[in-house]
């Protein structure tokens, strides 16, 4: 089979803020941000090992383990009743000594710590390594590991994704592209997130045959210590770790108002409520949801008076604190 050839991923150099704001946001697309980091201690130090060492690294965290034959890939076990993965609680100093005592070793096993919340657990490091392209209040991540393969999925956040040591391959579909990925269950995640069920790295056409339509629409690059990438909300990614020893910094934000729910409960809401129904009832709903939420606009609710416009008046903290309290009170049965 011939694949298609990946589209090219839009890169950007001497990103400052202002550009990143007003240039690269705007588009709404996947963007490389070359040597955006490259200033960072933790970078430019010759050991990512050595350099952690210089703060506090008793802190617990959660380690994943997978076996060498998992290949680094955390995913499902082969009845997807477990995960072929385990979790141990262990201090980052100790994570940090197996990492380097694994990277000699001729068959390691996967390890790695992830989403650990830098504040928490080294406290300093995010002063000495600061992404000036984002507030001071938006709280830096660490992902450091062995080779793994974190399944194709999607976060709900804006994330700007900053290697620190290692190489990382990055594989990208739209979010329209999501019925060609053959997602899992919604409910049974091995982190949180739903996944593509196919192996990114080593497909099988035969068993997921529209993944080959989805690979029209991939991008796929290498990033290097020092470069960053720009992956907006709801864009499916999976990533590779392409050196035993990698570290990853990313941060995670809103592009939308505090009070606004995560849409994963609409649509676990939207399984419990609508996906059953008649199929003209539920097109009677799909135009209710157009012309409600999709579509809405000012004019949707302009032939009624401010006063009496209720939930469709713009959501502020008060009226979302209501809303809430409606639902909770309408789910009560």
């Amino acid at each position: 089979m011939i694949l298609p050839v990946p589209r090219p991923v839009c890169e950007w150099r001497d990103v400052d803020r202002a550009r990143f704001r007003d240039e690269i946001m705007p588009l709404g697309q996947p963007a490389v941000l070359r040597g955006v980091v490259a200033g960072w201690p933790a970078v430019q130090a010759h050991s990512i090992g050595d350099y952690l060492r210089r703060f506090d690294l008793s802190a617990n965290i959660e380690v994943l383990i997978g076996a060498p034959a998992a290949e680094g890939r955390f995913f499902y076990g082969d009845d997807f009743g477990v995960m072929n993965f385990q979790k141990r609680e262990a201090a980052l100093g100790a994570l940090v000594d197996r990492l380097e005592q694994a990277a000699g070793e001729e068959s390691p096993p996967a390890l790695a710590g992830q989403a650990l919340i830098i504040p928490q657990i080294l406290p300093g490091f995010a002063a000495e390594n600061r992404l000036a392209l984002l507030d001071e209040d938006v709280s830096p991540r660490m992902w450091i590991g062995s080779r793994v393969i974190v399944a194709c999925h999607y976060d709900t956040l804006s994330n700007i994704a900053c290697v620190v040591a290692g190489h990382r391959r990055f594989t990208l579909f739209p979010p329209e592209q999501v019925a060609n990925l053959y997602i899992g269950p919604l409910d049974l995640t091995p982190a949180g997130q739903p996944i593509s069920l196919v192996d990114h790295a080593k497909p099988d056409f035969e068993r997921f045959p529209r993944y080959t339509e989805a690979l029209k629409h991939v991008q796929t690059f290498e990033l290097l210590p020092g470069d960053a990438l720009f992956i907006p909300s709801q864009w499916w990614h999976g990533v590779e770790s392409l050196e035993p020893i990698s570290a990853l910094v990313n941060f995670w934000w809103r592009q939308s108002p505090a009070f606004m729910d995560t849409p994963l409960n609409t649509l676990m809401m939207a399984l419990l409520s609508l996906r059953d129904l008649p199929p003209a009832q539920r097109d009677a709903w799909r135009a209710l949801f157009d012309h409600y939420i999709f579509d809405a606009d000012e004019q949707t609710a302009a032939h009624i008076p401010p006063a009496a416009r209720g939930i469709l008046a713009p959501m502020n903290d008060n009226s979302a604190r209501l809303l809430r309290s409606m639902l909770q009170n309408r789910l009560k049965r």
